[in-house]
């Protein structure tokens, strides 16, 4: 009985994760690292899961060392990271609608402090994997050549299956 429990679970946890992550994707939020996650998860029941971990892996990774390349794109993620954490705090205080709202007062900030909550976590993930991005990576070409190297490797491997 404790490993269809265990397998429920797993599925379930994994498959949330994949589509919240896809949603992420164009959505505010760490689509990669979250699609990531739910591949993971996946892989403990799955082998196309597991086979297609790693290259997911590395492209969130990429994604990452791209992201603190460059002075100016550390500086609008952390901007945006910062105005997606106010935004959540606005929603978690949850003013009146201003005069200037033309629809019905209840389409004002719509999904009150829970989405605040999500908007506010979801920066305070952002602004930890732009540190980690950047000690990771930042200024230093021989982490990116190994990731580089590492994609390739994967690629690789993939096609020869």
């Amino acid at each position: 009985m404790k490993s269809a429990a265990r397998r429920v679970t797993l599925e379930v946890v994994g498959w949330t994760l994949v589509v919240v992550g896809i949603a992420a994707l164009v959505l505010p939020g760490p689509g990669l690292l979250m699609l990531f996650a739910g591949m993971a998860v996946l892989s403990q029941q799955y082998d196309w899961a597991a086979k297609r971990l790693d290259p997911v892996k590395y492209r969130a990774m990429r994604g990452a060392a791209d992201g603190v390349a460059t002075w100016p794109r550390i500086l609008a993620s952390t901007t945006a990271a910062l105005v997606v954490a106010g935004l959540g705090v606005v929603w978690i205080v949850g003013p009146d609608a201003p005069g200037w709202w033309f629809l019905d007062e209840s389409w004002w900030l719509v999904g009150g402090a829970a989405t605040g909550i999500t908007q506010v976590a979801s920066a305070a993930i952002a602004l930890g994997l732009i540190v980690w991005s950047y000690r990771r990576f930042h200024d230093k070409p021989e982490a990116v050549a190994d990731l580089e190297r590492d994609i390739s490797h994967s690629d690789s491997q993939r096609e020869a299956v």
